[in-house]
């Protein structure tokens, strides 16, 4: 059977359908991704998979070795435990800086999650997800901060990957990050740090 692209360049509609795949957790993490299978099930040339799955392997959503088919690598709770240790502190910043303040890019990323319908891809809700925390690591206005973050981009997208085990119910998921806003535009500085700690302390459920 031969899948439906979107009407757009063969490689980023490639890209796109491989990447909502990753993200809903469809494709296990330390599954392989043949570049002939691939080929085959979306009826593309193999130069338009390899172009696709290298967009991925830059975005760190992917990985390859020599020798080896591209992979979603494994993120075990020890690296999520670690990447929150270095997320913290950034966050933190943020909530400094922004106490006292809405914004209102975050607060159309929220809109936007919690309009999605219910049977809509888990990677729609990280999408969301993930625009709601970059706004607002925007809004502090320090190019720093923003290069920081993007560091760990990746990472926090594989993790969240996860969480749609904890969050089966995205309206919890919601009304978590509603909490979160809402605490950071009253203030002050130190109740929007308590709120951020208190929000990055989620489980990322069972290995």
């Amino acid at each position: 059977m031969t899948l439906s692209l979107r009407p757009v360049s063969a490689v980023e509609a490639l890209a796109g359908a491989l990447r909502q795949r990753v993200l809903s957790g469809e494709v296990e993490p330390g599954t392989s991704l043949p570049e002939q299978e691939i080929a085959a099930a979306y009826g593309v040339a193999r130069p338009t998979v390899r172009e696709a799955l290298a967009v991925l392997v830059h975005e760190g959503l992917l990985r390859r070795e020599r020798n080896r088919s591209a992979y979603v690598p494994e993120v075990t709770l020890a690296d999520l435990d670690d990447l929150m240790f270095v997320r913290r502190p950034l966050e933190d910043l943020m909530a400094t800086s922004l106490a006292g303040r809405r914004v209102e890019r975050a607060d159309a990323a929220l809109d936007r999650m919690a309009a999605l319908p219910a049977e809509a891809p888990w990677s729609r809700s990280v999408a969301e997800h993930m625009d709601l925390h970059q706004a607002l690591i925007d809004a502090v206005g320090s190019p720093r901060l923003e290069r920081l973050y993007s560091t760990l981009a990746a990472e926090t997208r594989l993790g969240l990957v996860r969480l749609r085990r904890v969050y089966e119910d995205r309206d919890v998921l919601v009304a978590e990050h509603r909490d979160l806003l809402d605490a950071i535009a009253a203030g002050p500085a130190e109740a929007a740090r308590a709120a951020v700690t208190a929000h990055l302390a989620h489980s990322w459920g069972a290995e």
